[in-house]
């Protein structure tokens, strides 16, 4: 189902993307619609498949994450078969918060989190180092988020 979507329907979802615990009435007042059609358009947007879900963000160092890097992976095999392998990998895997299939060098960039150094070694010696579909790791660490709008 293809909504055709409006400026008001983006001031609900830019709203929402901010708060998605937002009242119906705070709702519809910062976007300027009665409650019930700012439900009815929520419930469109919801039943089109453009709003997936609703999340909580988790402050991860009070959670026990206090390591998170980026990696790179490059596959030596390049199949359907190999890919699929490899994303069920990390599917299962907790550290994995992220995964893109990415054009480029590479095949695959990762977001993970681990406790800490250690955690993140074992993860990435004892978890993605023995997949036998990737050949390269490349492992960028995250120093500091001034920006970070994922829910």
């Amino acid at each position: 189902m293809i909504l055709q979507r409006d400026q008001i329907d983006d001031r609900i979802l830019r709203e929402l993307s901010r708060d998605g615990r937002l009242t119906n009435q705070a709702l519809a007042d910062r976007v300027g619609l009665s409650p019930s059609a700012t439900l009815r358009r929520v419930q469109a947007l919801e039943a089109a498949g453009i709003i997936k879900g609703y999340r909580a963000v988790i402050d991860p160092e009070k959670t026990g994450i206090g390591f998170t890097a980026y990696i790179a992976v490059g596959l030596n095999d390049h199949t359907k078969n190999g890919q699929e392998s490899f994303e069920r990998a990390v599917t299962r895997s907790p550290e994995v918060r992220e995964c893109h299939n990415i054009t480029g060098s590479v095949e695959y960039l990762l977001r993970v989190e681990a406790q800490d150094l250690a955690a993140y070694k074992h993860f990435h010696t004892d978890v993605l180092g023995i997949l036998p579909q990737v050949a390269s790791l490349t492992t960028y660490v995250v120093m500091g988020s001034p920006k970070d709008d994922r829910a």
